[in-house]
């Protein structure tokens, strides 16, 4: 390899993967821009009126789209040094997903594949999630998620647990002749009450049953709170470690602090 396809290749690479040159800084811009053009385009396809109209406009943009879109997974898959790992990582997928649907939509020709070729490109709208490289702040959402992943687990094991017993149970009150024909049935009915949802395709007659729905509606309440604890915890948690002093270990600081309270060491 030649060097000036090496310096090729690396400054195409600063300018995608760094976000702290002008460059990158106006590429990563453009892409958000494109990104939301894109999103807008599937949104509008989906209006009968405005697809009647401008089918044709919006099919030439939404394959300029994905001609730049490809031109960027290319270079991507171009330039990064592990491309095996890239390719398989969240990111790759996205950014194959934002452009193979409409080149898949090619090979699925006829009337009767018309309803395949819609959710093909339906797909389109994983390019949103390609927005999530600049959500830095997302990174401790996702680390107190994992954080208090087994907590999460046991928490939805017990909610699973408590609709089957009060499904099963409403199912044994009030029976097929008030719409509990089924265990499955009364198990539906639970979860739509306890999510506070409340559907009213079904509910119970009987005064054991109200009672029973009344417990559950009180007890879904209480139970929202749960999961909503267990991460905020785990977030506030993550915010302390990450503003730790490397110098003495505190992390009571103030939020836009720079040096340690204690001892003066520069904060990472």
């Amino acid at each position: 390899m030649t060097e000036r396809s090496t310096g090729w290749r690396e400054r195409t690479r600063h300018i995608i993967f760094d976000h702290n040159t002008r460059e990158s800084k106006a590429f990563d811009i453009a892409l958000m821009a494109l990104i939301v053009f894109s999103v807008l385009l599937v949104m509008l396809e989906t209006v009968e009126e405005i697809e009647a109209r401008y089918g044709t406009l919006l099919l030439v943009l939404e394959w300029i789209v994905t001609i730049l879109f490809t031109f960027e997974y290319i270079a991507r898959l171009a330039t990064v040094e592990d491309k095996a790992r890239y390719a398989r990582s969240f990111f790759g997928i996205v950014d194959l997903m934002a452009i193979l649907p409409v080149y898949l939509s090619l090979f699925l020709p006829g009337a009767q594949s018309l309803l395949v070729i819609r959710s093909l490109r339906l797909l389109r709208v994983f390019r949103v999630f390609k927005m999530a490289r600049w959500l830095s702040e997302a990174n401790y959402l996702i680390r107190a998620i994992r954080a208090s992943s087994r907590k999460i687990v046991v928490f939805l094991v017990v909610v699973v647990l408590i609709n089957v017993i009060i499904g099963s149970s409403m199912y044994l009150i009030e029976g097929p002749e008030n719409g509990f024909d089924s265990m499955f049935r009364g198990l539906y009915w639970s979860i739509v009450t306890m999510s506070t949802v409340g559907f009213g395709d079904i509910a119970p007659a009987t005064p054991q049953g109200q009672v029973l729905a009344a417990i559950l509606m009180i007890t879904g309440y209480s139970i929202i709170a749960v999961p909503t604890g267990i991460v905020s915890a785990e977030v506030a948690a993550t915010g302390q470690q990450d503003k730790a002093c490397p110098g003495c270990g505190s992390a009571v600081h103030s939020r836009t602090a720079q040096f340690c309270d204690g001892c003066g060491t520069k904060l990472a």
